[in-house]
């Protein structure tokens, strides 16, 4: 079966991008790997001893990245739809998070603790329809936001993938109504023609 042009053009670009070639070497499952590196060396996201929560993290490439960091005396909570392969220091949840089940089995794992950090990676199934993917990435980065007010501890801090389009400046603005300071980040491995930027909210109101 032929590829059509633009998924052609997305795999070309796909294996000929540095950060592709670069986590291979490296050793990370992901590109978006280095995304998080970049925002954590800017903005202090995680330290020793950190509880964090990862929504959306198959495959692995920034949890990966926040084990280390918060070492054995912190923890991370990953979850997602897909399976993910196991990280050490990793407790994996596999599941929609929006229904009860999985959220009560995230809520059981945490034990009663509060998180210091929820990152969120979550991107929808592109259907090519440009409304139909804002909206769904909107509806889900509102799900990550609200995960974020139930679990966070005062003080907190929040990074979530944001597609600009509809509904992005609301959303903004709702994040500045639960956090101190809120900033855009747009990190190098973040492909210039895309859309996405990353949300980072410091300072949970509780």
């Amino acid at each position: 079966m032929a590829r059509s042009k633009t998924s052609k053009k997305w795999l070309d670009e796909h294996v000929n991008d540095p950060y592709v070639k670069k986590a291979q070497a490296d050793g990370y499952r992901s590109r978006a790997s280095y995304k998080l590196i970049e925002i954590n060396d800017k903005d202090k996201l995680f330290r020793s001893g950190s509880i964090v929560m990862d929504l959306g993290s198959a495959p692995g490439g920034w949890s990966q990245i926040v084990a280390p960091i918060v070492g054995d005396s912190g923890r991370v909570i990953a979850s997602d739809i897909l399976p993910m392969d196991g990280i050490l220091g990793v407790s994996f949840i596999q599941g929609d998070f929006t229904e009860e089940a999985v959220y009560n089995e995230i809520l059981n794992t945490l034990e009663g603790d509060r998180v210091d950090v929820v990152v969120s990676d979550m991107a929808p199934n592109i259907s090519g329809v440009n409304a139909t993917d804002q909206y769904s990435s909107m509806y889900l980065v509102e799900l990550a936001l609200d995960m974020a007010r139930n679990v966070l501890k005062p003080g907190g801090s929040f990074c979530a993938k944001v597609f600009q389009g509809v509904g992005y400046e609301e959303y903004v603005k709702d994040v500045r109504t639960s956090f101190n300071k809120v900033l855009v980040r747009k990190p190098a491995a973040s492909r210039p023609r895309s859309r996405e930027v990353y949300i980072v909210a410091k300072g949970f109101k509780g």
